[in-house]
């Protein structure tokens, strides 16, 4: 067999990887791929039983996949990380675009999500320390206990457990969970807007 065209590979090995990722996993023909690298067919199929012979990708019976191990890596969801939440007293909203990554959502699941680093003590109790990354899920309906991303009317955000709504006052409960240092803490906002919930936690070693 001629020798292959390394570039050539990892183009074809990219292209497969996008059209999987955009098109729901479904996979290019042959013929797509062809026409995309802008070679001849039978060149296509050439490389692609190269590549499956040094486990790049898979090719049989005139089908192509990804493996298993690149799925984790390929189907994943472009997020925003948007700056950093307090776990505190509610601070004027501030949202500026840091950084946007990829998320395989074989870990997270399936958002929309966005990324913001926590700022402060108040939820340590729940596992949030200051520096840790959230993984906020949007357009999340929150339920009680949930950790949430709370705007109030002030356009004042916390990150804050959801406790539900009191009965006296008819406002939204958002409890503190460091009991040490915030025993039994609260704070009741008439108006409340979850800008999403709590997914995942990655700890600052």
């Amino acid at each position: 067999m001629r020798h292959k065209d390394p570039e050539l590979m990892n183009r074809i090995k990219q292209y497969i990887s996008e059209y999987y990722l955009e098109n729901a996993g479904a996979m290019p023909t042959i013929t797509q791929i062809a026409n995309a690298m802008e070679v001849v067919r039978s060149t296509a199929y050439t490389y692609l039983v190269a590549m499956d012979r040094q486990g790049l990708i898979r090719y049989q019976d005139g089908k192509v996949s990804v493996r298993e191990q690149d799925k984790i890596l390929v189907d994943s969801e472009q997020v925003d990380a948007v700056g950093e939440i307090n776990c505190g007293e509610p601070a004027l909203e501030e949202a500026n675009l840091l950084y946007r990554t990829s998320l395989p959502t074989v870990i997270f699941g399936k958002g929309p999500f966005y990324i913001l680093k926590a700022k402060g003590d108040s939820m340590v109790d729940a596992g949030i320390e200051s520096g840790d990354t959230l993984i906020i899920r949007k357009n999340a309906e929150p339920k009680l206990g949930d950790i949430v991303v709370a705007l109030d009317e002030n356009n004042e955000n916390t990150l804050k457990r959801y406790a539900g709504i009191d009965k006296e006052s008819n406002k939204v409960v958002l409890e503190y969970m460091n009991q040490e240092v915030y025993p039994d803490k609260k704070i009741l906002v008439s108006t409340l807007i979850c800008q999403g919930v709590l997914s995942h936690v990655i700890k600052t070693m």
